[in-house]
Order: C-alpha cells, then structure tokens, then sequence
C-alpha cells in the first residue's frame, strides 16, 4: 500500500517522480496479459463499432482495479449499443457487473467489474476526462490488430 500511494504522489507531483529524472514512457506489456473477459469485451466494443480502444495496466500505481479498458462511441446511442454489447456478453459468459454509471447521459459509461473498469466514452467526453493523459504512469498493453478499431469515414455528431 505504501509503495502505490508513493507512486500515486509522483504521478501528482512529477517533478518529485521519475519523469522528471529523465525516465522514458512507461513499458509496454503484452497482449498474452488480457485474460478473457477483458478480450472478449473489446471484441463486443469492437463489433459495435466502437473506435480508440486501449487498455492501460494499473497494477502498479492503483490499489482499486487492475486495468482501465477505454473506448469511444461516435454518439450518445453508439455509446449505449457498446455497453450494452459488453454488458451482455460478460453476464451470459458469468461475469456481470458491479455497478454500472452513466447510461442514461451516456456521454460515459463506466462499467465495473472488479478486477477492470470498462470506460466507454462519447467523442467529447473522452478528450475532456482524457483518461489517457491523467493515468500517464500507467502502463498501455498492445492490442491485436484485430481489436484496434481506427475511426471509420462515418459523420460523427458534435
């Protein structure tokens, strides 16, 4: 407990952490760390077209979940249609949520399941909370280029 609050302390303070000794961005670990659960839920994120998935290993600097699983939808029913993809296909594989946050704005969901937390994100909402830039210190697991789905030619909504 000791050494994640440190951690979490350096990632608030940077200039008293590692990144500012000159240390490089954070390692990057394998696809053979995603256990099931969490592949098939970018694989329900990904069949409903949901775009910018990434997952970023928390292990070392969070003590309340494991990973984050982050992905956008293009509008507020897309958003709903991917968390309800993953919800679904989670509780018939036997893993069903904690708690779910966000369904009705949908402009972010958050998904808990304990050991992950799904973040599906309206266009917006994503680059405002910017996950991605605030969990900095944690580590981002390459995905299958099979799970990476890229932003597609379709309108989105502003």
């Amino acid at each position: 407990m000791k050494h994640n609050s440190s951690v979490k302390e350096q990632s608030l303070r940077p200039a008293a952490g590692a990144r500012a000794q000159g240390s490089t961005t954070p390692t990057v670990k394998s696809p053979q760390e995603l256990d099931e659960r969490m592949l098939m839920t970018l694989r329900a994120a990904g069949d409903k077209k949901g775009v910018d998935p990434i997952v970023l290993d928390l292990r070392e600097i969070a003590s309340f979940t494991d990973y984050f699983i982050i992905v956008s939808g293009t509008n507020e029913r897309q958003v709903q249609a991917i968390s309800d993809e993953v919800y679904e296909r989670l509780k018939h594989a036997g893993t069903s949520a904690a708690r779910v946050e966000g369904y009705k704005t949908a402009e972010w969901i958050l998904l808990d399941y304990g050991d992950f937390v799904v973040h599906v994100f309206g266009p917006q909402a994503r680059s405002f909370y910017d996950l991605e830039r605030l969990w900095r210190e944690a580590r981002q697991v390459p995905l299958p280029p099979e799970l990476t789905n890229t932003p597609s030619s379709l309108r989105t909504e502003s």
